[in-house]
């Protein structure tokens, strides 16, 4: 019989805490506050959209770098949301989701031994993504509690290997964002190397308090060495849709496109139709902030009176809570307990950080249906 031997490209690699706590949800019948996903309906404008171009027989392949109306129509957007100039046809390619930009960005620049600034906590595909293709991701953590970046730390760090620098704004799983002082002080440092940005907006109109989001496409010095990531899932409530984009200057596009070929010919066409018509409605992403912040806020004071002490969140899905009134237990170990007595699934915070960083927090997502929202939080009220 044979046996195969298999040298793992990520011996490190076990089953995610996203699974094991989706599983505890399941078991256990809990509220899954703990993935990112939400649990209330999409446009039905759009899911008929997407019904009546595949009627009309747009089943087949379109170009690789995407459907060119859809391209267009997101040049126009960027135009007007960051007065950002983007060749459609150039420098915007649709992928099957954000993380898939993500992974081809790195492989598409990554050479063995080079070094990629992180910052943690980190989404859980980007550490996985540099070491596969056999760079290094070089880790600094975020300032707790508010999770701002200490540049003065990136300063340090920079050596002749560094490749790129990874973004994440609004950030996962924290709700943090950049400020314009953050991307000076990124241009500053970048200026005048050969250094690389990449930068994970998927959250890009979830973004809250009247905070305008810093987009490296605001910042041309930037953008000409940049991957900018986004996501029609989060954007639309779609995430099962597996569908986003990567926009990049003409020549980091053009060696991108050399990866993307060979792992994605095309992506999902009649999704891709409909959305180059559904862009047109723009209430339908400019209303997204003012939406997620009053579900934020009412998350928030709905558990006013609990013993979790809710952490700032200013974009994205996520809010985190430090639970030291509660326990003095390990953040995986509480969310485990948190699941089991009390039915409420969340995911401890120290899962973005490769050493496991246990600052005793833990991160809800609220992108859930009010009444979920209100009997989570009843359960929550009771720890």
């Amino acid at each position: 019989m044979f046996t195969p031997t298999i040298q793992s490209k990520l011996p490190q690699v076990g089953t995610t805490i996203f699974s094991v706590m989706s599983n505890l949800a399941h078991q256990h019948q809990a509220i899954n506050l703990g993935q990112g996903f939400p649990d209330y309906p999409m446009s039905e404008e759009l899911i008929s959209k997407v019904n009546e171009v595949m009627q009309k027989g747009w089943n087949q392949y379109v170009p690789m770098q995407g459907y060119l109306p859809l391209q267009e129509a997101l040049a126009e957007k960027i135009a007007e949301l960051y007065g950002a100039a983007v060749s459609a046809d150039e420098q915007i390619t649709i992928t099957p989701g954000g993380t898939y930009a993500i992974y081809t960005a790195l492989t598409t620049v990554l050479q063995p031994g080079d070094e990629v600034i992180v910052f943690e906590p980190a989404y859980d595909s980007y550490i996985p993504n540099i070491e596969i293709n056999g760079a290094v991701p070089v880790l600094i953590d975020l300032q707790f509690p508010d999770y701002k970046i200490n540049w003065h730390a990136v300063r340090e760090k920079i050596n002749s290997k560094t490749k790129m620098i990874m973004l994440n704004s609004p950030h996962n799983p924290t709700g943090a964002v950049l400020s314009e002082a953050d991307m000076q002080q990124l241009q500053d440092i970048v200026r005048d190397t050969q250094i690389m940005i990449l930068s994970d907006e998927v959250y890009e109109h979830l973004i809250f308090d009247n905070i305008q989001h810093q987009s490296v496409l605001r910042y041309p010095e930037l953008m000409e060495r940049s991957f900018v990531c986004f996501s029609f899932g989060k954007t639309y409530h779609c995430t099962g849709w597996k569908l986003g984009y990567c926009i990049a200057a003409p020549q980091l596009m053009a060696e991108f496109r050399k990866v993307h070929q060979f792992n994605c010919f095309c992506c999902h066409t009649p999704s891709q139709v409909a959305l180059a018509s559904f862009l047109k409605n723009k209430e339908a992403y400019t209303s997204l902030g003012a939406m997620m912040q009053q579900k934020r806020d009412d998350f928030k004071t709905l558990l006013s009176s609990s013993r979790f002490d809710l952490l700032h969140s200013s974009g994205s899905y996520f809010v985190t809570a430090g639970y030291s009134r509660i326990s003095d237990e390990g953040d995986k170990d509480f969310a485990i307990r948190l699941t089991r007595e009390y039915g409420v699934a969340t995911i401890p915070v120290s899962s973005f950080y490769k050493n496991g960083t246990d600052n005793k927090v833990i991160r809800f997502c609220f992108a859930k249906k009010n009444e979920t929202l209100e009997a989570a939080a009843e359960r929550l009220r009771r720890v």
